[in-house]
């Protein structure tokens, strides 16, 4: 209700109204008023409150005797929230002025404005966005790419192998050969066992962190103490793993001719029996588990801190070319929700990729020890059709190094980049056709 203020209004004898009332102790008779019309020149804003909801910080009410500019007139406002023709104090119909422009205490603010019908759709796509767009980009990376990591893997392992398949050209090739052969089983073997090193990996982090000081996330105060505390608990967290990655390993590179049906936790029981020295029997090439430690958490550590540096890198790129070729003033709500979302999963793709080549050579040494002794029978990567046994003898890592290069060359650490190429050309597809397929739904909505 706007407050009332007659002429010689002295704050003590008005009482509103048409009756004519004594005012206090009769010393200020009140004055009576007919109709509305009769008070419309002495309406003002209530007083100069700081804080209150019709003023903004800094705004002054108009002195009295000013006249406040014209509104338009029509029907009394129905107190808020009323029926359709109410608005709320502070707030002005945008009813007589063009699209794309509202009013906020005398101000003019350029809005997006949405057809009533197409806002809950439009809330819906944005509020199912994120799950969508990271779905695809899992399914990608852990199903669509599994048959280039067996391949991969199978290369790696495969020490005197003479093609080393560098090339997009030749994994496809011997991949049509895998699956004519052995039929597509052997292109996805070992799948259900690489999900659930994930999530051992990450419910080992998870418990370490809450029984111990060693946090989970770095702050933007970061100091050298909090980032070792945090490489410590990563650490520990890929020794608990390492047992059943060996175990994932092994399914994934076993030759689909002689392979077994194993149930979906044998991951689990070959990872547990490979700590406790029981299960299926090893030859006495078998690495101890001891040896593994330093090569394990070499590679995941060094794999996590170049995917980290990468990842906010490509961040602050992405974000700083948004911001210069979309100002906030012009861009449209499809790009907003584009920007939202995608450059983080193009920041994921980017560092995931730029790990991943540049680990390559560690890998293969890294693999290649995990599967000595295990008597473990890939397939033959130069044929397609036949399978051969795994007789290294590796002593550790540097014998390893040392003889990769002597016997395979410098190019033997790469056996198998070909896979990789097209790993992340299938997640690169996948994310641009995912892109496009959501904005041409966001645009249908708007």
């Amino acid at each position: 209700m706007h407050p009332r203020r007659p002429d010689g209004f002295d704050g003590l004898g008005y009482r509103g109204g048409t009756r004519d009332e004594q005012g206090f102790g009769g010393a200020f008779p009140a004055r009576s008023f007919s109709s509305a019309s009769d008070l419309g020149h002495w309406v003002t804003t209530p007083p100069d409150i700081p804080g209150s909801r019709n003023l903004h910080w800094g705004e002054k009410s108009p002195p009295y005797g000013v006249p406040a500019p014209s509104t338009p007139e029509g029907p009394e406002e129905e107190p808020f929230p009323g029926g359709s023709g109410g608005s709320a104090p502070g707030q002005s119909s945008d009813t007589k002025l063009p699209p794309g422009i509202r009013t906020h205490c005398g101000r003019r603010e350029d809005v997006y404005t949405f057809p009533f019908s197409s806002v809950n759709t439009y809330e819906q796509l944005s509020r199912f966005a994120g799950f969508g767009i990271g779905l695809a980009s899992l399914f990608t990376e852990n199903v669509l790419a599994h048959p280039c990591i067996v391949l991969r893997r199978q290369c790696q392992v495969n020490y005197h192998a003479r093609h080393y398949h560098l090339t997009p050209f030749t994994v496809i090739n011997i991949m049509y050969s895998f699956n004519k052969t052995q039929g597509p089983r052997a292109l996805w073997k070992g799948m259900g066992s690489t999900f659930i090193v994930q999530g051992i990996t990450l419910g080992a982090e998870g418990i370490i962190s809450e029984f111990t000081p060693l946090p989970r996330e770095v702050s933007h105060k970061w100091n050298p103490k909090q980032i070792g505390e945090h490489l410590l608990l990563k650490s520990l967290t890929y020794i608990v793993a390492m047992p059943f990655y060996s175990a994932s390993l092994i399914e994934t590179v076993q030759s689909e001719i002689i392979r077994d049906n194993a149930g979906i936790l044998e991951c689990v029981k070959e990872g547990i029996g490979r700590v406790i020295g029981m299960g299926v029997p090893h030859s006495k090439r078998l690495l101890p588990l001891l040896s593994l430690i330093f090569p394990t958490v070499l590679h995941g550590v060094l794999h996590y801190i170049i995917s980290s540096i990468i990842q906010k890198f490509v961040l602050l790129l992405l974000k700083r070319k948004t911001y210069h070729s979309h100002p906030a003033e012009s861009t449209s709500p499809v790009q907003s929700m584009l920007d939202a979302y995608f450059p983080e999963l193009i920041a994921n793709f980017a560092a995931s990729l730029c790990s991943d080549v540049i680990l390559y050579p560690l890998e293969t040494v890294l693999h290649r020890l995990h599967i000595q002794g295990t008597r473990t029978i890939i397939d033959n990567t130069d044929l397609g059709y036949e399978v051969l046994p795994i007789n290294t003898q590796y002593e550790g890592m540097r014998d390893c190094v040392n003889t990769i290069k002597q016997e395979e060359g410098m190019l033997g650490f790469y056996k198998g980049f070909g896979a990789v190429i097209i790993q992340y050309t299938l997640h690169a597809a996948v994310l641009q056709i995912t892109k496009i397929i959501y904005s041409t739904l966001l645009q249908n909505s708007v």
